[in-house]
């Protein structure tokens, strides 16, 4: 009885958050559609109307696309869950796998096909993405034989970092009796932690150059401004982000010892000095609020939900038989478990969404307030039009599609909230 109201759950939910994401995508797509042709007022002198055109058709593009991985993705999770494709996989290497080498390597066989297998299912989305739309509209720098060295990389530090911890997590679940999900918790936010030092340092040099800047009056004006703001890094970098992409970022990443400022190529050849310090203001200012300490409590929280849920879960049958598996009596169902959550958890996730995209909003306009105390209200305001433009970034979003699913805000919101700045005194 409660497997079949768990099957009759889950399947309501699904069928819900479709209907959710499709009506907004429509939304959105209509939205654009319909101020395609105008530029809006606010920005007529300084957008032409054929970069605003150029970002609604990109804008539509990437939205058909999205319905188009939506529908797909639905089918696929229906087709692990409730049409039973992870019980047939499960099935085939716990008999292939236990008899010869145990539990704890039928579990990571289990999780590695997945992965393996759920990756090949959405490559030729991935291929179409940047090998299709972001070609048509000017951005992919990708060739195919640095798409196939990332694809291997990708694998190999997987393999090498995620089957531990997984493996960890995994031995947990067995050993450390009913309270095991508060040590996977606890394991899991350490794992989190260590990739933040390990990402800047270890991993993300593997896939791009990083150099020095070798601008010496920007490397000046730009240290003058992290003196100002009492952030101390171990570097500025440049980053070879033109080798993939004619999308243009600054960041900074990292802790303790490990921060860094790291700037793409292509920001550096389309902003100004000027622009390009209020730009990294912008960045700064979510260190100098405390933003990424308080995203890493809020992963926390959820994450401690998230196993405590998992924990409870994990011990009833009807969990697995209610989306599409049988559970083992005769080998450990973890891994089973694992998957089987990591599958569900998104469904709901999609109604919890809105929440964390209106922290991510509120942040950016803290940020955008304290680069205007450090830097050139105007230069920033400047920067956001071009990186708008040059990204393609559509001025005219669907409000309901905005409150629903942007991190950050809106061009036309940001701007009106930088107007509104003008009393703030500049530094000397």
């Amino acid at each position: 009885m409660q497997a079949s109201l768990l099957t009759v759950v889950f399947a309501a939910a699904l069928i819900g958050s479709l209907a959710v994401k499709l009506w907004l995508a429509t939304r959105q797509m209509r939205h654009v559609a319909a101020h395609r042709d105008r530029v809006p007022e606010a920005f007529a002198g300084t957008i032409p109307l054929a970069a605003h055109q150029r970002a609604a058709d990109y804008t539509l593009a990437k939205a058909r696309l999205g319905v188009l991985g939506m529908a797909f993705g639905a089918v696929v999770l229906v087709g692990w869950t409730l049409l039973g494709g992870l019980d047939a996989l499960n099935a085939a290497l716990r008999d292939a796998v236990v008899p010869r080498w145990g539990g704890m390597a039928y579990q990571l066989a289990l999780i590695a096909a997945f992965a393996v297998i759920n990756g090949v299912l959405d490559l030729p989305l991935e291929l179409y993405r940047t090998f299709g739309l972001e070609q048509r509209f000017g951005f992919n720098r990708m060739t195919w034989k640095l798409y196939i060295v990332d694809a291997i990389k990708g694998l190999v530090i997987g393999a090498i970092i995620g089957l531990p911890i997984v493996a960890l997590i995994l031995w947990l679940m067995g050993a450390a009796g009913s309270w095991w999900w508060l040590w996977a918790f606890g394991a899991w936010m350490a794992f989190s932690l260590l990739i933040q030092v390990l990402v800047p340092t270890v991993i993300a040099p593997l896939y791009n150059k990083f150099e020095l800047l070798k601008d010496e009056a920007l490397r000046e004006r730009v240290q003058r401004l992290m003196d100002r703001c009492g952030f101390k890094a171990k570097g500025l970098f440049v980053m070879d982000g033109s080798r993939r992409s004619g999308h243009a970022n600054a960041y900074f990443t990292g802790f303790g010892s490990s921060k860094r400022v790291v700037f793409f190529d292509t920001l550096l050849k389309q902003l100004s000095p000027g622009e390009i310090e209020a730009v990294l203001a912008h960045e700064l200012g979510h260190f100098k609020c405390k933003h990424v300490p308080k995203r890493v409590l809020w992963m926390a929280a959820f994450s401690f939900v998230g196993f405590a849920v998992l924990g409870w879960l994990a011990s009833r049958s009807w969990f697995y038989m209610g989306l599409g598996v049988q559970p083992s009596l005769a080998a450990p169902n973890d891994a089973v478990a694992l998957l089987l959550f990591m599958l569900a958890a998104p469904v709901l996730g999609v109604f919890v969404s809105p929440l964390f995209a209106q922290l991510s909003r509120r942040h950016e306009f803290e940020a955008d307030a304290y680069a205007c105390r450090q830097a050139d209200r105007r230069e920033l305001a400047a920067a956001l039009l071009k990186l708008h433009e040059d990204n393609a970034a559509t001025l005219t979003p669907d409000p309901v599609y905005v409150r629903f699913y942007y991190s950050h805000p809106p061009a036309s919101e940001r701007l009106a909230a930088l107007n509104r700045l003008t009393a703030v005194p500049q530094p000397a």
